[in-house]
């Protein structure tokens, strides 16, 4: 073969080699291209998700319509008595749960009594636990309609009447929002067509929500739960109606 057909075919190689090495070169540059720009949709997700979430917040996050004179923390405690009263009697109560009804039936005379006096005031922290355990919706619904009374300014009545008139535990009467209504009728005043919509529309449910809550986040788990100045007076069977109004009357006094 002569030397012009060796450096021929030489350079035919190198030609090809080189033209292989720019494909090589234009594909890797694809690739590189493929990959930054699924990075980049990744990340647009992520973020748009993030916003998403960043403006709707979780459920226990954001804003919920609250009872007018809702107090305590974040505005999830329904009270009666003087805001200053040396003494605050804390209670975890469901209205379908009979153990709840046996405290307020034994102590609510004293309790009544030492409000009237102005030596204590009393924090309600509505439960739903029966709905829980037992199921339906009249816990739920129920402190619901106390929420609304207390709009109409007659949460202490409605919540009396609403013990007073309790069903059998496992009846979930009280999520008939029209047995609750007809029971708002023992509470003179109380019924209005403000009162008869917050019902039906079950206007504080996500607020009796978070209210139940605080039962298991202040690290308690049963009903009643009954606090005196923080302390737990009522487990244990060590509270009784002398005790309290001794206690509270020492409170005053000290």
């Amino acid at each position: 073969m002569s030397q012009k057909n060796r450096d021929g075919k030489r350079g035919a190689r190198e030609r090809l080699q080189e033209q292989r090495q720019q494909e090589a070169a234009r594909a890797k540059r694809r690739r590189t291209l493929v990959a930054a720009a699924v990075v980049a949709g990744v990340l647009a997700v992520a973020a748009a998700i993030g916003v998403v979430v960043a403006n709707t917040g979780g459920e226990d996050e954001g804003p919920v319509a609250s009872p007018k004179g809702a107090g305590g923390e974040n505005g999830l405690v329904l009270s009666k008595g003087r805001a200053d009263a040396p003494a605050t009697l804390t209670v975890y109560e469901d209205f379908r749960c009979p153990a709840c009804k046996q405290f307020e039936d034994t102590y609510r005379s004293t309790i009544d009594s030492l409000v009237k006096s102005g030596d204590l005031r009393v924090d309600y922290h509505l439960v739903t636990i029966i709905d829980g355990n037992v199921g339906g919706q009249g816990s739920t619904r129920a402190a619901n309609a106390a929420a609304c009374s207390q709009d109409a300014g007659h949460f202490p009545e409605y919540h009396d009447v609403l013990f007073a008139n309790q069903p059998p535990e496992t009846e979930d009467a009280f999520a008939d929002n029209g047995r609750l209504l007809k029971l708002a009728d023992k509470v003179d005043g109380l019924r209005s067509g403000a009162f008869d919509s917050c019902v039906e529309k079950g206007t504080y449910e996500d607020w009796v929500a978070r209210s139940s809550s605080t039962l298991t986040d202040d690290g308690y788990n049963s009903t009643p739960t009954v606090l005196l100045d923080g302390k737990d007076v009522y487990s244990g069977g060590r509270l009784t109606p002398e005790s309290l109004k001794k206690q509270v009357e020492d409170a005053a006094r000290s």
